[in-house]
């Protein structure tokens, strides 16, 4: 039996057994990607059984080592009391995430029977987008007022030792009577003076902070400037409402280029994992697929048109999808270097001629090259001169088109303010297609008595 198999059959048996310290004490040997894969393995009663055996801390520590939308799959089945307890013991950026992943229902389900104040601040943070500093923000951190000293935080600290325990504690933050960021200290700067002198003699003053709208674009760049472990938020008021950390920001930057890979491959709603129920995986996919239907059969209709030049010239046929799939793979990659562009705020939606230009000057090289090693090829297998200059050409011209237009796609969908990584593919592709057979066949029909029977 090998190891994956026999790390979720030893799940299995730890949980007919019942013993929820072996049961934790086991979990907590496995990396968090064992974790995801072992629970995504069991059979869905299991699943429940297992956070029902668990205690809420317990549940909640293997909760966030397992992928949000999983996590939100296995806690929104439960009785939103049961769930409600397991997210109160989340960090805060945590239990966010998984309630975003929620229909609204379930997720104002749990909220409601949550700590009301847990609950207000969980709501507050939803109200963010997830990829603003206010979305990824945490509330887990320590804030001390303007007249306090050194021995107040001492004692603060020791009296909820166990609290803070779990806190990412490098900073602590010094606010005013209406909670306005006034100063940031570090933990060695609490080591050396007397415990009496007050936090403001100490503090940093006017320190490094971003607002709670800052895009992600804008928090990337300014830890790029400054290598700190953690940025203040503060809103439009100056007051501090949350604290966010570097990695926050790099898993932010992970989920985005993975949902883009998800919808550049026709995924559509997000992540989605095998055990997930099977109609949402399948509508998930078919929204994308029967789109693509329609585009198809416009692309065909230019076969439909030149089925009298493909009947003579039967040997076209083989070409037509290398002419296509070729000029398509270069038009991807116009795509991919626009969208990673507009992502980096380094081409803007109106920039469609500084676009065209640059990416026809590759078209035309490219198409070229392409050109003569295809026609070269259909040449020597048929010995006809003429069959080389219409597969060659074709591809050239096609290449040419599909490289601009890849280009230019991405800004043209942004400006109308459609999704370029969902609508991009699909359009490109029926496109170069469409162009494609349409060069193939037309230019075969022009020179088509030496063509003929071959």
């Amino acid at each position: 039996m090998n190891e994956t198999i026999s790390t979720w059959d030893k799940l299995s048996e730890l949980l007919i057994e019942g013993n929820s310290s072996e049961l934790n004490i086991f979990i907590d040997s496995l990396s968090p990607s064992e974790t995801a894969r072992a629970i995504s393995r069991l059979p869905e009663e299991e699943q429940a059984r297992l956070l029902s055996i668990l205690s809420p801390e317990d549940a909640a520590d293997m909760i966030e080592n397992i992928p949000d939308a999983q996590a939100a799959d296995l806690v929104e089945d439960m009785p939103s009391d049961k769930a409600a307890a397991i997210l109160e013991e989340l960090h805060s950026d945590h239990l966010v995430d998984v309630l975003g992943e929620m229909d609204q229902d379930s997720s104002s389900a749990i909220l409601s029977k949550m700590d009301k104040e847990d609950a207000e601040e969980a709501r507050k943070f939803l109200e963010y987008p997830s990829d603003c500093a206010g979305g990824l923000m945490i509330s887990e951190y320590l804030k001390y007022k303007v007249d306090q000293t050194i021995q107040d935080v001492l004692n603060d600290m020791q009296l909820n030792r166990n609290e803070y325990m779990d806190y990412h504690v490098l900073y602590f933050y010094v606010v005013d009577f209406d909670d306005k960021l006034v100063g940031v200290l570090r933990m060695h700067d609490l080591l050396f003076p007397s415990p009496d002198t007050m936090l403001t003699k100490i503090m940093i003053k006017s320190p490094h902070s971003v607002r709670d709208d800052s895009t992600l674009k804008e928090l990337e760049d300014f830890f790029d400037e400054h290598h700190l472990f953690g940025v203040p938020v503060v809103d439009s008021q100056k007051r501090l409402v949350g604290v966010v950390l570097p990695n926050a920001i790099e898993e932010e930057v992970n989920k985005k280029k993975t949902k883009t890979f998800l919808r550049l491959s026709g995924i559509i709603g997000g992540e989605e994992f095998r055990t997930m129920p099977l109609l949402s995986r399948s509508g998930r996919r078919l929204s994308w697929l029967s789109l693509n239907i329609l585009l198809n059969i416009i692309a065909a209709s230019v076969i439909a048109i030149y089925q009298d030049t493909l009947s003579a010239a039967i040997t076209l046929a083989v070409f037509l999808p290398m002419v296509s799939d070729m000029s398509g793979c270069s038009g991807n990659q116009a795509v991919a270097v626009s969208m990673r562009e507009l992502s980096l705020g380094l081409v803007k939606p109106g920039e469609l001629f500084w676009v065209l230009l640059k990416e026809a000057k590759v078209g035309i090289i490219n198409g070229f090259v392409l050109g003569i090693l295809l026609g070269g090829v259909a040449f020597l297998w048929k010995d006809n001169f003429w069959l080389g200059l219409v597969v060659g050409g074709a591809l050239a011209a096609n290449t040419l088109v599909s490289v601009a237009l890849g280009g230019m796609l991405p800004l043209i969908l942004k400006k109308l303010k459609l999704d370029p990584a969902l609508v991009s593919s699909p359009l490109l592709t029926t496109v170069t297609d469409m162009c494609g057979f349409f060069f193939v066949l037309s230019f075969a029909s022009a020179v088509l008595p030496q063509i003929e029977n071959i």
